[in-house]
C-alpha cells in the first residue's frame, strides 16, 4: 500500500470580507470545532472597546509604540484604518506557529492580505461575504455605536472591497451561519490534500516485493507455461 508524508508545515488562512460579513463568528466556530486551528493575534492602536479582551482580541498599544514596531520590522504586514488607527500582523509570533504546524488564521483586509500572499505564496485566501447589502445596513443598525458619517464610510469600503474578490482562491456567502462554516472547513480539507502538501511518497515493503517477484516470473524464460 502506498504511504504518503505530508509536509509538516501549517498552512496560512486569510480570511477577509466586507464589514458585518459576520467574519468573526465564522472564525470563532472554526477554532472551536478544529484543535490545529489557531488565530494570529493583530497588534493594534485602537482603543480598547468594551468587551475587548487583551491578548485575545487584540495586543493593544500606543500609536507610539506600534510606530517603533514598524521601525524594527516587527510586522508581517499593518495598515492605518479610515479611522487612522494602526492595525499589524506580527511576524515572529506567525513564523514559529507555522514552523510547528499549527494552522494559522489572519482576519485582515484586502490590501493586507495580497501583501501577505507576496511574502507566502501558498496562502490561502477566502472572502467572507453577507448575502446582501441590504443585510449588511441591518447588521449595522443593530450593532449601533456608529453615525451617519461612519455607516457611509463602511459602505464605501464594502463596495471597494468586494470589487476584490477576483484575488481571492474562494468566496463563502455567509447567509447560514453553520452552513458557512462548513464550506470554509471544506476548503481546509481539501488543500491539505493538494499535490505540492506531498512531501514524500514511499511504497511499502511487500509490495515492492511482489513486484519484483511479479517481474521476476514474466522475464523468466525457465517457467514453463501452464498446460491448456
Amino acid at each position: 500500500m502506498a504511504s504518503i508524508k505530508e509536509k509538516t508545515r501549517g498552512q496560512l488562512i486569510i480570511i477577509s470580507g466586507t464589514t458585518c460579513a459576520g467574519k468573526g463568528t465564522i472564525i470563532n466556530k472554526l477554532l472551536e470545532k478544529n484543535p490545529n486551528l489557531e488565530l494570529s493575534i493583530s497588534y493594534t492602536s485602537r482603543p480598547m472597546r468594551t468587551g475587548d479582551i487583551e491578548g485575545v482580541d487584540y495586543y493593544f498599544i500606543s500609536q507610539e509604540e506600534f510606530e517603533k514596531k514598524i521601525d524594527s520590522g516587527d510586522f508581517l504586514e499593518y495598515a492605518k484604518s479610515q479611522y487612522d488607527c494602526y492595525y499589524g500582523t506580527p511576524k515572529k509570533e506567525l513564523e514559529e506557529k507555522l514552523a510547528s504546524g499549527r494552522d494559522v488564521i489572519l482576519e485582515i483586509n484586502v490590501e493586507g492580505a495580497q501583501n501577505v500572499k507576496k511574502m507566502f505564496p501558498e496562502t490561502i485566501l477566502i472572502f467572507i461575504l453577507a448575502p446582501s447589502m441590504e443585510e449588511v445596513k441591518r447588521r449595522i443598525k443593530a450593532r449601533g455605536g456608529e453615525n451617519t458619517e461612519q455607516i457611509i464610510k463602511r459602505f464605501e469600503n464594502a463596495y471597494r472591497e468586494i470589487n476584490e474578490i477576483n484575488k481571492y482562491n474562494y468566496v463563502v456567502v455567509n447567509d447560514i451561519v453553520e452552513e458557512a462554516v462548513k464550506k470554509v472547513e471544506a476548503i481546509l480539507i481539501s488543500e491539505r490534500c493538494r499535490v505540492d502538501r506531498i512531501e514524500e511518497i514511499f511504497v511499502e515493503n511487500q509490495e515492492e516485493i511482489l513486484h519484483e517477484f511479479l517481474m521476476g516470473k514474466e522475464f523468466d524464460n525457465s517457467i514453463k507455461p501452464l498446460d491448456k
